[in-house]
Order: C-alpha cells, then structure tokens, then sequence
C-alpha cells in the first residue's frame, strides 16, 4: 500500500493577527514532492492556520491517492495531540476545523507524529510565502517545479503534480473530481431606512421597508427552488431583524426553517450607530479616520474589523464542518460579506473598502475539502433587474 507524507504548518504574525497555512505532500517511498499548498487566511490565531494548514494538506492527499496511508508531520504538539485523540478539543474555534480534518479520509489510514520546527521548514517557507504575497495583494502560487518532465496543475492555492496518482492524473483546482463544494450563498438582507439614508447599521435593528421586503420576495422567487447555484440544503441568518426577515422570506419558498448564526452578525459600530458619514466625521472625526485606516482600531466602543473578521471566519469553519457539502444560504450583512470574501482571495482586509455589495445582493464561495475556496460571483443583483 502507497504511503504518503504530508508535512504542514500555520503562521500568524500576531496571535491573532494576518496569518496562513503552509502545508506540502511527499511519496513516503522515493521522497518526490507531489504537492504544495499555501494561502492567506486574513485575521486568524496561529492554531487555526495550524489545522487549516493540516486541512489543506490531507485534503491533497486524498487527491492524490484516497485510499493511501498517510503519515502527518508537524511541529504543533497541540494539533498532534488532539488528532491523535491523546488531547481534548476543548477550544470552540478548534472543535469544527478538528471534525473537519477528520473527515477528510478515513480514521484508520492517517497517523501523526510531532517534528520540531527545524524539520518543518519547508511548510514554514510556504506559509512565510503566503503571508508575503498577501501583504502585496497578490496570491500565492507555487514556485517549485513538480515531478519533473510532467506538466503540472496549479490552482489558487495550490500545485499538485501531474501523473501523481499513477492513473489520470491528480486533481488541481478547478477540476471536478475534487468532489461537490460546501457552497456558502451569501445573501445581504433587503433594504432599511438606514440603508436608504446610507447611515452605520452594525448591531441596530432597524425593520426592513416595503422596498426591502419586495426584495427579499425576489431573492426567495430566484434562489428558493434552486437555480443555477442548486438547491438550498440550510437556511442560517444574523439573528437581527433585518436578516431574519430576508432568511423568512427564502426559506418559506424552500420549505426550510431559518437557523440563528451569531457569528455573521455585523460590526458594532459604537458611537457611529446610526450616524451618516459626514455627522460621523463631524461628531468623531479623528476616531473615524483611525477606524478607516486600520482593521485594528475600533469606532468608540465599537468592534474592530479584525475581531469581526475572526469572528465571522469561525462561524464559516462551523458551517463547513456542520453541513459538509451541502449548499448552505447565510443571509448576512456587508461587512462579514466583505470579510469572508476577502478571506477567500487571500486579499488584505483593507480591500473591504473597495468592495460594492447592494442590498439584496448575492455572492457565492465554495470550500472545497482540500481547503481551497473558490469565489464564484460577488454583488450579484440578477433578481432584482
């Protein structure tokens, strides 16, 4: 039986802070690189790049060879512990991406085994790597040749060598085989007065207006029997009033019940709660350039864009481990939108700042198990033309 390694890693510079995973796959018998994975995953603890990074790795190696053994190496006692079944799982951010990992391939055919960090370096090198890219606002993508005279696949996120399975050849990221998404619709809730008056709506509950209630009936006509994004397994909404209205109105239409979600609210805004920008900039006008300049700086008391993007980052990995590939319907807010999409990219969160996302719109991501998120359309208003 084929025996594959798979060495992996996270970085966070900060804890928590802008961090990555790192993680690679080896043939255990000659030693040859059949994979390298890396990405950016915006704000995040070092222990959750750590199993992302442990996710990603096995998720290529079950692309490679599903039915191989596979021995997994890392300098994380905590992750060796814990997926060796030695140590609890006692952190709630850690429960869903530990389930996650598990499910990947079968218990029996994966082992563990703690390295110290001058053995882990390669996986180090390719979460450094992600991180570098990131702060340039680019992606990683692989710079080591793969199986050499063969032609290599390289995705996102990913290089995996072709011809390493020894049949068709492996999976890259966009190829079908890598098996059905847990596909996140992300619905913005319909319009609210604040909405038309463009003022900050974080944790207020302002109602929908006629004009949001009309689309959230449009959003339910296009996405409750299914459609080009496929039919709707769960319902999960923003406990505020606002995006349960919206999430009603589609899971009535898909004869599903609306599950609250904490963790997608949207920002605190403080002090800037229902404030327009300009009464804002005139009432605050120092503490509202900070917030605007860094992610780390909250509105006065407020929530940071950093707090909220981890936040809003577990509440996916609880999705993803909760319902996998399912097609899961969150109907959110513009900020934790902005933040997951970002996340996805591998982009800076200051590119929530460059982003357009109208009221009632869609945008759609796929997690695959390998870890690689695709992004398949952002701000898409369809329904309401």
């Amino acid at each position: 039986m084929r025996t594959l390694i798979v060495e992996a890693d996270g970085a966070s510079r900060g804890n928590p802070g802008e961090a990555s995973y790192g993680a690679l796959v080896r043939d255990a018998d000659t030693g040859e690189l059949l994979a390298e994975l890396a990405e950016a995953l915006g704000t995040a603890t070092n222990n959750v790049a750590e199993y992302r990074g442990l996710i990603a790795g096995l998720g290529a190696a079950a692309a490679i060879d599903p039915g191989a053994q596979v021995r997994v190496r890392m300098d994380s006692k905590l992750v060796v512990e814990q997926m060796s079944g030695r140590w609890q799982v006692k952190h709630p951010d850690m429960r869903p991406l530990a389930e996650r990992a598990r499910t990947i391939l079968p218990p029996e055919q994966v082992s563990y085994q703690w390295i110290p960090r001058s053995e882990n370096k390669h996986a180090d090198r390719l979460a450094n790597e992600a991180l570098d890219a990131a702060a340039k606002g680019q992606a990683w993508v692989s710079q080591t040749p793969l199986t050499p005279g063969a032609d290599s696949g390289a995705g996102a996120s990913g290089a995996v060598a072709s011809g390493a399975t020894g049949t068709a050849g492996a999976k890259v990221a966009w190829s079908p085989d890598l098996g059905r998404p847990t596909r996140l619709l992300l619905l913005r809730h319909g319009v609210t007065p604040l909405t038309l008056e463009k003022r900050f709506a974080g944790i207020g509950d302002p109602p929908l207006t006629p004009q949001g209630e009309e689309q959230a009936r449009l959003a339910a006509e296009r996405l409750g029997a299914g459609g080009r994004f496929g039919p709707i397994d769960v319902v999960v909404a923003s406990p505020l009033r606002r995006t349960t209205s919206t999430a009603e109105a589609v899971a009535k239409v898909a004869g599903l019940e609306v599950r609250p979600e904490p963790g997608v609210r949207e920002l605190d805004f403080g002090r800037f709660e229902g404030l327009t920008f300009a009464e804002a900039h005139e009432r605050y006008p120092a503490e509202l350039a900070a917030f605007l300049g860094s992610s780390e700086v909250a509105p006065p008391e407020g929530e940071t864009l950093a707090a909220l993007a981890e936040r809003v980052g577990q509440a996916r990995d609880r999705l993803i481990a909760s319902y996998p590939r399912q097609t899961v319907l969150v109907v959110t807010h513009v900020t934790p939108i902005k933040a997951l999409v970002c996340q996805a990219l591998g982009a800076p969160l200051s590119a929530v700042n460059r982003m357009e996302l109208g009221a009632a719109s869609l945008s759609v991501i796929d997690y695959y198990d390998d870890g690689l998120a695709n992004v398949r359309c952002v701000n898409d208003v369809a329904h309401l033309d």
